[in-house]
Parts: structure tokens; C-alpha cells; sequence
């Protein structure tokens, strides 16, 4: 996206990570920007913090999970800006622990936000973007979706989390290939992040009670990968406001993949050759022994 000025942004998960950020980055750069997030007092504050910066700012409450919200959320934005020009499904939480240990509702919450959530976002989007570029010559559309490298790696001890943003990878993939087919002025793109400071570790906070299992606790497999999990987010060291930036670059570029940390992608290549040779799958620790040692004896309950 090379021309921003006056151009619509929606992005859902906005009111933290990389949605709070793009929303800045488009509003500095003279967008009208649409917030859609789940969490209303975060929402409030991010949106004020949003349009100080100039921009016309449209916060919505929504859980993404819900097709008529995504429904609504496309119904309001056209009837106030018309089709927009930058749709970002990014909303997502996180999940870990053995993939026996998580119950249906955990299954139902980490998909339907990570997956339905996207899927409904290019649903109900994407016809109005289409409608969009057949009648302006000069309309240009990009959807973003927020996958992980988790998706491409499969790493051990979060299954539930791997399996939504795997599908997140094919669906985005597949979204590509169909739009090549019936127009070169609505693109889309891929947003596989690693470790970044975010707030995803606390996604337990916004998990609606009718998803919650009463009494249950966490397991010992579930509680050794929320403490993985935070002090892997904590100490990432590429930011956010990065991250959201090399989103608008490869919009820029044209380009589909984007990755926060392309070192990573040694261990995807890996994958692939296990998958093509073929072979086992290759321990995902075998350069970082002492981890997997240690996690192993965590979760056998040996230290």
C-alpha cells in the first residue's frame, strides 16, 4: 500500500500488539482507522490514544468468533467509509499444554477466535473489497491475516495453538491463490510472528464464561507452557510498532510472507525436508538438548 492518505484501515485486536500498533501507523499516515477488539475498556483507551494522533477513529466492541459481529462489524464500515482499503484479521489468543489435556471448549475458544476469526473477517469483507476495485479503477485492497510461526513449525506442548494458526497458513495461502484468479487489485498477505512482546500470554483475561470450565484448573502440561510462553514473549526482542511496521512494508512491497524473525525459518525448511524425504520429525530441540531435557523432566514430574 503506497498511498494511504484518506484510505480505511480495519483491524481487529487493535486495543494491544500489532493491531494497536498498525492503527498507529495508519493513522499517522493520514488513514481513517476502524479498532475492533473484544476488550471494551482496553478499546476505549487505545482508540483516544489513537485519534490524538489525528486520525478518525471507529472503535468496536466485538468477539470475532461470532459471525454476525464480524457481519455487523462490516455492515458499520461500509455504511460510515465505504469499502476499506487495509482489512487486518489479526485478533488471536494463545493456548498451551498437551494436546490430550484441553477440553472442547478450549478447542472451541483458541479456533474460534484464531480461525473463525480470520475466516469471518475474509468473509465478510473481501466481496465488498472486490465490489470496490470493479467499480474504481484506482481502488487497491490488502488483507492481512495473523498466523505465527507456530504454524509452521509445530513446536511440542502447544498443539491446540499450532493446529489454528496452521490453518490460518492454508486458509491466507488459498486466499491468495483465489484472488490471483479474478483480480490483481486486492491482495493478500501473511503475518507469521515468533516471540514478540505482547500481551497474547494473558489471553486467558478475555475468555468468555460460557467457554470456561467450571472448577478445572490448569494442568501441570498447561501450566509449564504459560510460564514457557511468558518468558519467551517477555524477552522477545523485536517490538511490536517492528512488526506492524513490516506489515505495511510488504503491503508496499506486494510481498506475501512476513516474518518477525526469518532466522526462524531454518527450523521450517527442516520441517519441510521430514515432510518431503521422508523421515520422523526431527527433535525440535536437537541444536537446545538442555530444553527439551528439561521440559521433559517437568512434565514427568521429575524436577
Amino acid at each position: 500500500m503506497k498511498h494511504t492518505e484518506g484510505r480505511v484501515a480495519v483491524i481487529t485486536g487493535a486495543a494491544s500488539g500489532f493491531g494497536l500498533e498498525a492503527a498507529r501507523i495508519a493513522a499517522r499516515r493520514g488513514m481513517k482507522v476502524v479498532m475492533a477488539d473484544v476488550q471494551p475498556d482496553a478499546l476505549e483507551l487505545s482508540a483516544h490514544d489513537v485519534g490524538a494522533i489525528g486520525a478518525e477513529v471507529m472503535p468496536y466492541r466485538l468477539d470475532v468468533s461470532r459471525a454476525q459481529e464480524l457481519d455487523a462489524l462490516a455492515a458499520a464500515v461500509r455504511d460510515r467509509f465505504g469499502a476499506p482499503h487495509f482489512v487486518f484479521n489479526n485478533a488471536g489468543v494463545g493456548a498451551g499444554g498437551l494436546l490430550w489435556e484441553h477440553t472442547a471448549k478450549d478447542w472451541d475458544w483458541v479456533f474460534g477466535v484464531n480461525l473463525l476469526g480470520v475466516a469471518h473477517g475474509v468473509r465478510a469483507f473481501t466481496p465488498m473489497m472486490l465490489a470496490a476495485a470493479e467499480a474504481d479503477p484506482s481502488y487497491v485492497g490488502h488483507l492481512v491475516n495473523t498466523a505465527s510461526m507456530a504454524g509452521l513449525l509445530a513446536p511440542p506442548n502447544m498443539g491446540v495453538y499450532n493446529a489454528s494458526k496452521a490453518a490460518v497458513v492454508s486458509l491466507t495461502e488459498t486466499l491468495y491463490h483465489d484472488l490471483s484468479l479474478v483480480t490483481d487489485r486486492v491482495r493478500a498477505h501473511l503475518l507469521c510472528p515468533y516471540f514478540v512482546p505482547t500481551a497474547i500470554h494473558l489471553s486467558e483475561r478475555n475468555r468468555p464464561a460460557e467457554l470456561r470450565e467450571a472448577g478445572a484448573g490448569p494442568t501441570r502440561s498447561q501450566m509449564i507452557a504459560a510460564a514457557m510462553s511468558e518468558k519467551a514473549v517477555t524477552s522477545g526482542r523485536v517490538s511490536a510498532a517492528q512488526v506492524a511496521q513490516l506489515v505495511f512494508d510488504a503491503m508496499a512491497e506486494d510481498r506475501f510472507y512476513v516474518y518477525s524473525h526469518p532466522q526462524a525459518l531454518a527450523g521450517v525448511r527442516t520441517r519441510m525436508e521430514d515432510q518431503v524425504l521422508p523421515r520422523n520429525p526431527t527433535d525440535p530441540f536437537a541444536e537446545r538438548p538442555e530444553i527439551g531435557q528439561r521440559l521433559r523432566r517437568q512434565l514427568r514430574g521429575e524436577a
